[in-house]
């Protein structure tokens, strides 16, 4: 599929059948999240592929807007050490999406749940929560899950009628 598709056909995606993701598609977002680019190469990155479904229900809990995780196939807790760089932030800004376009590729839906700078419901950061629940190193900070399965409802694609051109500025503001 072409990128202008996948772009245009990507959607948030919140309702999963419960048909599990085979390992070769698995192992397909693995390598895509492997191949997102860094800041100068430094790949401060780490994954974590919950498949569990009582992990997943527990993350659920995370945050508001986190509950679609309890009808996710895979979750996919995306990770980094700050300490490795300085834009860490935006690395794994870009391997989240690109989970999500090789996901759409593959015909399953997608969603970005933001927990850096969230809260779980106590008041606690969300990441901290995460942190706990999966053992994640303290050196790393938690910045999405992306929820993942099997589509369980349709969205329409994004429409050219959408595009705010407005946006758009050439050579000077």
């Amino acid at each position: 599929m072409a990128i202008k598709d996948l772009l245009q056909r990507r959607r948030s995606i919140r309702k999963y059948t419960d048909t599990p993701i085979e390992k070769e598609k698995v192992d397909q977002l693995i390598r895509a999240a492997l191949l997102s680019p860094t800041s100068r190469n430094g790949r401060p990155w780490e994954f974590i592929l919950v498949e569990d479904q009582e992990l997943l229900e527990q993350l659920a809990a995370a945050k508001v807007g986190a509950q679609l995780l309890k009808g996710a196939t895979l979750g996919i807790v995306v990770c980094a050490d700050s300490q490795k760089s300085d834009v860490w932030v935006e690395d794994i800004s870009i391997a989240t999406i690109l989970i999500q376009l090789q996901a759409q590729d593959l015909g399953l839906g997608s969603c970005w749940i933001q927990i850096r700078e969230r809260n779980y419901q106590d008041g606690t950061p969300a990441g901290e929560y995460v942190k706990k629940l999966l053992g994640i190193p303290e050196h790393l900070q938690v910045g999405t899950i992306i929820a993942l399965g099997y589509p369980a409802e349709t969205r329409p694609d994004h429409t050219s009628d959408e595009l705010l051109m407005e946006k758009i500025h050439r050579n000077t503001y």
